[in-house]
């Protein structure tokens, strides 16, 4: 196998593969511990500044902000200022908290430039909610939805009482929302109103239908209800996007791009996988992949690399060569590495957001659900992907959202949706049986 066109190269350190060496480059495996230990020493700070707010008397918040200031003075010049909500998050979920001693908290903090040093919130980890939130619309009250229903997952993971009285505060709070539907209808396309129209019924029953199963206290059926409702509010969403977001580069005009979405089903011998290809965030790497789908390329191909609760990778054409030659040049066909940077209207070319220094911000597709699709390239050539392709078997101690190093690194232009179990499956050597476009493929745009 030619390791040059993996996502990194990796080894485990004993049986609980509790940490990841990188061994392709030096300066990454070192930025990866710094990380690390920033990520550990945060965790320390946000544990000991919590326990010191939540006693109040009993312990002194001074006393607790300084001895944790003191063990970790030696790391505070290499520890990444990302800004969080963690020990608010924390301490909220504490009824008996003063409210008082959590500003004085912070506001001990802040002096000591601790508050941006504290570990990220949790990522999302579901494929279908990130293709939810990546979709080029502005539509506040629809998205405050959205955020409502996801929510009662977490909120469920609580046992006792109390969830439920959560959950349906969330509900409430959606119908009050839903009682002004002319805002999220405002969005919509006139040719299109219909069927939002439609869409939005289905979601004012969904959750009327969770409220009855929240007063019965049934979370066996909350669940595949509040999937049912996020599915509805997916549709109503992609209803509102109107044209391209962006124009790609003009240098890019001779390869195939996505100019929207597309779906894939990948057929093996353990089942079919279903996977959404994200074109809004990355149409070339996305119209790359349809392209060589359509021409049965992958069809029959190996899976070259699987490895435990990391990767499973494939599109190592059989030969000499790394990847698809183009008939019209017999050349290796290659793509620029592709990211959309949250908060950015169209994707960064070329570079990684490493290279740009923009370490800090997060990709609109980030490496944080398992079975993230993305383009795997020569370790030192960001712009030498060509065929094949990786899933991120996504853990959050191995892999974890923010820490795993391949976010900005390399292009990831979707998520497995349907039976994603089966990459748990899949042995080295294993084959591609056949893939094709079932949805979509008119939003493939050759070039000229």
């Amino acid at each position: 196998m030619d390791f040059g066109h993996t996502p990194f190269s990796c080894r485990t350190l004993s049986q609980s593969y509790s940490m990841i060496f990188f061994s392709a480059v030096t300066e990454v495996r070192e930025r990866f511990v710094a990380r690390a230990v920033n990520w550990v020493i945060a965790a320390g700070v946000t544990a000991g500044v919590t326990l010191a707010l939540v006693l109040g008397s009993a312990i002194s918040t001074e006393g607790a902000i300084a001895a944790t200031v003191s063990a970790s003075d030696v790391f505070t010049s290499n520890i990444s200022p990302q800004a969080s909500d963690v020990l608010a998050a924390d301490v909220s979920a504490s009824a008996d908290l003063d409210a008082s001693a959590l500003n004085q908290g912070f506001a001990e903090l802040q002096p000591a430039g601790l508050v941006s040093f504290l570990p990220p919130g949790n990522a999302i980890t579901d494929g279908r909610a990130l293709l939810r939130y990546s979709l080029p619309i502005d539509n506040k009250p629809i998205r405050k939805i959205q955020k409502e229903i996801e929510d009662i997952s977490s909120l469920l993971r609580v046992q006792g009482a109390r969830p439920f009285a959560a959950v349906e505060r969330n509900l409430k709070y959606c119908r009050r929302i839903l009682l002004k539907p002319e805002k999220i209808l405002a969005s919509v396309p006139a040719e299109r109103q219909a069927a939002a129209q439609n869409l939005l019924d289905r979601i004012n029953t969904g959750i009327a239908d969770l409220q009855g199963y929240v007063e019965d206290a049934n979370r066996d059926a909350i669940y595949p209800k509040r999937t049912e409702v996020l599915n509805a509010i997916g549709d109503l969403e992609a209803l509102m996007v109107v044209g391209f977001p962006f124009e790609v580069p003009e240098e890019y005009s001779d390869l195939p791009r996505l100019m929207g979405r597309a779906t894939v089903e990948l057929e093996t011998d353990y089942g079919t996988m279903t996977m959404v290809l994200d074109g809004y965030s990355a149409p070339l790497t996305a119209g790359n992949f349809v392209d060589l789908v359509q021409r049965g390329f992958y069809d029959g191909l190996d899976f070259t690399r699987v490895e435990d609760f990391y990767v499973v990778q494939a599109g190592d054409p059989p030969g000499k060569e790394d990847g698809f030659i183009d008939p019209k040049t017999n050349e290796m066909r290659t793509i620029p590495l592709e990211v959309l940077v949250q908060g950015e209207k169209e994707p960064l070319y070329g570079y990684t957001m490493e290279q740009m220094g923009i370490t800090l911000d997060d990709p609109v597709l980030p490496f944080s659900a398992f079975g993230t699709l993305a383009m795997a390239r020569p370790d030192r050539d960001v712009n030498g992907g060509s065929s094949q392709f990786f899933f991120l078997k996504f853990e959050t101690e191995m892999t974890p959202a923010g820490l795993n190093l391949l976010d900005g690194e390399y292009a990831v232009f979707g998520y497995v949706i349907e039976n994603k179990d089966i990459l748990e499956s899949i042995k080295l050597g294993d084959r591609i049986k056949s893939m094709r476009i079932v949805d979509g493929a008119e939003n493939l745009v050759q070039p000229a």
